[in-house]
């Protein structure tokens, strides 16, 4: 049975939320503000991807700690549950500050609860698949199976779409939900410019007229796993007034 975990501070607004994702046969448990969220998220046996629990909804504006801070601090303690993060009235700003965060997916206050359902159902789909995809691996012998098409190397360097991890040598970086699209979408076009627009619109869904700073702040935290030096990166290279660039082989596109 899936366990949510419900960040709200309004009261009615929780309990409509756990009868509905409880009618669906989940387990559910409330908290009203960050502090207690994190309590429940950051136990000494949470494990890599979540812990005790498979999926978190959490609300931007919460008293004390914000649902901002209650994102980045699980990220930074290695917990990547799956988070749906409810912002205001989807503001542009709360939504890329949201993914920068480490939000997996967003939805605008208020929302149509069909729509919050089919999002839950969505990263609990995603949370199994990450189960499955860890099962499978630790199961085979230690001879390499052929590579599947949800693995893309280059470069020494592999990145696993369905455990959303990126290999540099002996090292392995868990990477969110975001981090892990935006460089998917990158890859797929790999020689070729894209812009700023593109990734807005395409791999987060906002408008063209949003502020790009958010994608900037992405390329940097990627470079520091994919770059042998992040100051002079040769995998994601800036296009100058367009965007950036995948270059999964630099020593034939120099």
């Amino acid at each position: 049975m899936p366990r949510i975990l419900i960040v709200e501070d309004e009261q009615h607004l929780a309990d409509g939320l756990r009868f509905n994702l409880e009618a669906e046969g989940h387990a559910v448990e409330t908290v009203g503000d960050g502090e207690a969220a994190l309590d429940k998220l950051l136990v000494k046996t949470s494990k890599k991807h979540g812990g005790r629990f498979d999926c978190v909804v959490l609300d931007v504006m919460l008293p004390g700690k914000d649902g901002f801070s209650v994102a980045q601090e699980l990220r930074l303690a290695g917990n990547y549950v799956p988070v749906l993060m409810l912002t205001a009235r989807g503001r542009s700003e709360d939504v890329l500050r949201g993914f920068e965060s480490g939000a997996d997916d967003y939805l605008p206050k208020p929302f149509d609860l069909k729509i919050l359902m089919a999002r839950v159902a969505g990263l609990l789909r995603r949370k199994r698949w990450i189960q499955d995809a860890n099962g499978a691996l630790t199961s085979k012998s230690e001879k390499s199976a052929p590579e599947s098409e949800n693995i893309f190397s280059f470069s020494g360097r592999s990145f696993d779409f369905n455990l959303l991890e990126l290999r540099v040598g002996k090292k392995s970086y868990p990477l969110t939900l975001m981090e892990a699209q935006l460089l998917r979408y990158l890859a797929e076009r790999n020689g070729r410019p894209v812009s700023r627009k593109s990734i807005l619109e395409d791999v987060w869904g906002l408008h063209e007229d949003t502020d790009t700073r958010a994608i900037d702040n992405f390329i940097v935290r990627l470079r520091r796993y994919l770059e042998d030096d992040p100051a002079e990166p040769r995998h994601l290279v800036t296009v100058r007034g367009v965007g950036y660039k995948f270059v999964s082989s630099p020593a034939e596109n120099s």
